[in-house]
């Protein structure tokens, strides 16, 4: 089913990556789905070290934006300036127009710059005084946040939080996988990555996600739990119309990479969490109640009827 590129490109950012093999998993399955990826723990577990061996793995064009207090809007999609030969504007490109694009660290910019990746993440486009730039078709946002910072930090917003397909965490290394990590890194100089994979490849894996057949029951799932979100006492604000697409369209990649050809209720479980966890609000008496949103969706599982029957044509 052409997994063999997806394959490679885990086998490329292992290099220097020491385990995460799920974490990886869930960033392939982004990518297929062509959307955005959200990497949030604390710092020094390698976030930036396993976003920047993807965008190595792809022959593709990618920039890293360090999101700092003082970063504009304008630093992130480009801005219109005077020819001094030909007396005309002319658009100056800023960070965000390329394939892939590194947001590290995202939530040290002020919300207003943080706004100028709602259009682009959504859209694929970017609109400059008027004049509107379309985004490659490969384009995807992998951004990096450390949630335990608050000093020059700035929460995403509801709408930014919704444009990100997945958010993961990667947490610590077992024993075993820190002592390979020294032992990879004893002299400070990180494994080369090359690419592996095309642009081309990877265009072609998303159009056999659409291939992939979602049965009426697998969707009505999707809707069930989706609408349990919306209805639980909990929480303030449950999943939206784009959650549940998403969803659907990420549960159709992981069967991709299980080279299956439809969907199954597992896959939908599997993928809920990191899909679904970062699109809700709790309620304030929840967090103390130590209900946070993770726990709340896991009981909405938990409680919503799984399909059963046939999934396959």
């Amino acid at each position: 089913m052409g997994t063999e590129i997806l394959k490679k490109i885990k086998e490329n950012i292992s290099k220097v990556v020491v385990g995460k093999e799920e974490a990886i998993d869930l960033m392939l399955c982004t990518m297929l789905c062509g959307g955005h990826l959200l990497v949030e723990d604390v710092p020094g577990i390698g976030k930036t070290t396993l976003i920047r061996s993807l965008a190595q793995s792809i022959d593709a064009e990618f920039k890293r934006i360090q999101f700092t207090p003082d970063l504009l809007p304008s630093d992130i999609t480009g801005f219109s300036m005077p020819d001094m030969k030909s007396g005309d504007f002319r658009f100056v490109p800023g960070g965000i127009m390329s394939q892939i694009v590194i947001a590290d660290e995202i939530n040290r910019a002020s919300p207003k710059t943080q706004a100028a990746l709602l259009e682009c993440m959504q859209e694929k486009q970017v609109t400059v005084d008027g004049n509107t730039y379309p985004m490659s078709e490969l384009f995807m946002v992998l951004a990096t946040q450390n949630p335990v910072e608050f000093m020059g930090t700035y929460m995403l917003p509801e709408a930014q939080l919704d444009r990100f397909l997945m958010c993961i965490s990667l947490g610590y290394p077992s024993a075993s996988e820190e002592m390979e990590i020294m032992n990879r890194y004893e002299n400070i100089s990180e494994p080369m990555v090359e690419s592996v994979a095309s642009v081309a490849d990877i265009l072609a894996l998303r159009n056999k996600v659409d291939e992939i057949l979602c049965t009426a029951s697998i969707r009505e799932y999707i809707i069930r739990i989706a609408d349990a979100s919306r209805k639980n006492a909990h929480l303030q604000l449950g999943i939206s119309p784009r959650g549940s697409l998403w969803l659907m369209r990420a549960s159709k990649a992981w069967a991709l990479m299980q080279e299956r050809n439809y969907v199954l209720p597992d896959d939908v479980q599997l993928l809920a969490p990191a899909v679904l966890s970062h699109r809700l609000i709790a309620k304030p008496e929840a967090v103390l109640s130590n209900m946070d949103s993770k726990r709340i969706l896991r009981n909405i599982l938990s409680q919503t009827a799984i399909p059963t029957g046939v999934f396959e044509k």
